[in-house]
């Protein structure tokens, strides 16, 4: 590493959870904005099972474009115009169910790639210095939201294996950058073991 660059930044005494956008519009195939994600689902999955086990706060992320975030969003929505299927009452917004979503686990929606842009998320994290970060696709909402993180004064820490992106290389390139300037990448096992301990 580059002296000054990618010290660790810690784990924090009082941590959250959220998963970015893993709904059915980024984790089917199916769909237009799709890509491979069963082992980012599993890997969230077994983090998801300790954070609840540890009583940790969980929140989801979903992105929904009624017509408000249409037109707040039309600038994003003309450089990425497969987006458009994230409509209300689309199959794909859903929280993909193999995650076991719980009902007391609040889903925000969102129109941009920040989960904190234009959602309550900063109130919901108050108190809490650290927020693990888990979800799709990493070079672009999870990127953004540790970003926000950090800028929020919360420590970001992302298990690998808990994120994914359609291009290997921009996903790799983004954990690089997480890494080196925003927030501690970490192994799964690692992380599940720091929350039974927290």
């Amino acid at each position: 590493m580059t002296a000054g660059f990618g010290e660790a930044g810690g784990f924090g005494r009082r941590p959250a959870l959220i998963v970015v956008d893993l709904s059915r519009g980024f984790t089917d195939p199916a769909s237009p904005l799709g890509a491979e994600m069963d082992d980012v689902v599993a890997a969230t999955r077994t983090m998801l099972d300790a954070a609840r086990e540890a009583g940790l706060p969980v929140v989801f992320t979903t992105v929904v474009y009624d017509d408000a975030n249409e037109r707040a969003a039309a600038v994003f929505l003309r450089k990425v115009p497969a987006l458009r299927v994230l409509q209300p009452g689309s199959e794909w917004i859903e929280v993909d169910p193999r995650l076991g979503r719980r009902a007391d686990e609040p889903v925000l929606s969102k129109a941009f790639a920040s989960a904190f842009f234009g959602t309550p998320l900063a109130a919901i994290l108050a108190g809490h210095d650290c927020l693990l970060v888990c979800g799709a696709t990493t070079s672009g909402c999870v990127r953004a939201t540790v970003v926000d993180a950090l800028q929020h004064g919360l420590m970001p820490v992302v298990p690998r294996e808990c994120v994914g992106d359609r291009w290997p290389a921009a996903h790799d390139a983004s954990l690089f950058d997480i890494e080196h300037k925003y927030g501690d990448v970490v192994a799964l096992a690692d992380a599940v073991a720091q929350v039974r301990a927290a």
